[in-house]
């Protein structure tokens, strides 16, 4: 039993609680009613296209709305494939407890008795580095390393050489900063492990068991199925097809790409509500594995930019107001996603969009599908309230540095005010950003000029201070340390 909730080898379920005694004879979904309001919410905030997938009861409903692409008026459906970014995280977090399970990995022993040639310069702090920590976030390897190692099968290893000695955003075990670097070296560890490339081991150990026909991990994979483009454009106005459809290197993979349908990933997400089975009753992961990676390793300063109260092997985590939620988020160029999951009522629903204010229309939806299917009261959007609190601006203003940014905090007139600016491998990826920092709370402000796939008017600025007593600031869950 996990979070109330009875399984058996097919992975049916029974739960006892505010509905009574539940079991996959339950609940119905009314389809044309969410048919209707995804549509409705998709025009209303510029989404081209979007597919929603609804698991309940251990049913999986789907749905589609609008275009895959706006210059060509392709129709999207719900067997249409969508980039989904971070997502992918969650598949190799998988790949890689399946590897701890089998006895071919442990948790807690340092990358480099796997991979001899990792280095992130000090031997003493390489050593600290674990697939653990990797897994949490709480490695302390960045995030925006970018670097393109090629189309080759040998691109994962060339870029984990190339990522060596890349400083670190906070020493490892100290605090959580959101890492595709670590997901990378992940990747690679799957690779060393199985003798196999990531995108093979992927294949052959999850998406083939589970029988995820529509899920793949390359573009020209993704050619054989209706595949959605990416649209970019001004807030509250109809997005354009983006210049390229996947700007991403093959060595995104571990953390960054991974198509699928909809449905495919609501699926994914039922063998994890399911207790480490698939659909066909074939497990998995066992029950334990699972329950390990759904279990908090670390807490996120940062509650707002994904929602998350936290973190555990993999998953984001969130808190309802008491009921307990697990997920995650992604992006690519002009494409996002979102996944929640409640185990308490054995709902998971999966929404892919393919640009416009699709964080507003997940807002919405997942508020009123949650509330209905799992009584959950997700919480108001990120905001700064009506009375705004006092600051201290005083320990906040600074300079705060991780690998390819710069964040200088300022005040004026009791005002804050932050400069984003993109140096190293990132300098020419954006201008320098300038944000009016409006209080939330002493150290949470509401960033405004940002833009983001994950916020909607404002973008979470949160300050906080490593174990050590040194001073950081959140943007985007990365860590970055005050250097002056």
């Amino acid at each position: 039993m996990r979070n109330g909730m009875k399984f058996d080898e097919q992975g049916n379920w029974s739960v006892e609680g505010a509905w009574g005694t539940r079991n996959s004879a339950g609940r119905k979904l009314d389809l044309a009613r969410w048919q209707a309001r995804l549509d409705q919410l998709c025009a209303e905030h510029h989404v081209p296209g979007a597919s929603l997938a609804v698991l309940v009861d251990g049913t999986v409903h789907a749905w589609a709305s609008g275009v895959l692409h706006r210059g060509t008026g392709v129709e999207t459906t719900t067997d249409s494939v969508f980039q989904m970014g971070s997502i992918a995280k969650l598949y190799t977090a998988t790949l890689v407890m399946q590897l701890v399970e089998s006895g071919r990995l442990e948790l807690d022993a340092p990358v480099t008795d796997v991979l001899p040639e990792f280095s992130v310069g000090d031997p003493e702090t390489t050593r600290m580095i674990t697939i653990r920590r990797l897994l949490s976030h709480t490695s302390g390897l960045t995030c925006d390393f970018n670097h393109d190692s090629g189309r080759g099968d040998d691109c994962l290893a060339k870029y984990v050489e190339a990522a060596k000695d890349v400083a670190l955003d906070c020493p490892p075990g100290t605090a959580i900063s959101y890492s595709s670097v670590g997901y990378n070296v992940l990747g690679r560890i799957v690779e060393v492990v199985t003798g196999t490339t990531w995108d093979e081991a992927l294949k052959d150990l999850l998406l083939t068991p589970l029988g995820l026909t529509h899920t793949m991990t390359l573009p020209e994979e993704a050619l054989r199925f209706r595949a959605a483009m990416g649209h970019l454009g001004e807030p509250g106005q109809d997005p354009a097809p983006a210049p390229e459809w996947d700007m991403m290197p093959r060595s995104a993979g571990p953390y960054g790409r991974v198509i699928a349908t909809a449905g495919d990933l609501a699926r994914f997400a039922r063998m994890h509500l399911a207790g480490g089975v698939a659909e066909d009753g074939t497990r998995v992961l066992s029950e334990g594995t699972v329950a390990l990676m759904q279990r908090r390793v670390v807490d996120c300063p940062d509650k707002w930019t994904v929602s998350s109260d936290g973190w555990g092997l993999g998953w984001t985590l969130y808190d309802w107001n008491g009921v307990e939620g697990y997920g995650h988020d992604g992006a690519s160029i002009g494409q996002y996603g979102y996944l929640r999951v409640v185990p308490s009522a054995g709902v998971a629903v999966a929404l892919l969009t393919n640009g416009g204010g699709a964080r507003e229309v997940y807002a919405a939806l997942y508020r009123e599908l949650l509330a209905d299917l799992a009584g959950v009261a997700m919480p108001e959007p990120f905001a700064p309230p009506a009375t705004p609190p006092v600051v201290d601006w005083a320990p906040l203003v600074g300079t705060y540095r991780r690998e390819g940014v710069v964040i200088t905090v300022t005040e004026k007139d009791g005002a804050g005010h932050a400069l984003y600016e993109f140096v190293d491998g990132m300098k020419d990826f954006s201008k320098p950003l300038g944000i009016d920092l409006l209080p939330v709370t002493g150290t949470a402000f509401a960033g405004t000029g940002v833009g983001s796939a994950f916020s909607t008017d404002y973008t979470p600025v949160v300050f906080s201070a490593l174990p050590d007593g040194t001073r950081c600031v959140y943007i985007g869950m990365r860590c970055a340390p005050m250097t002056g």
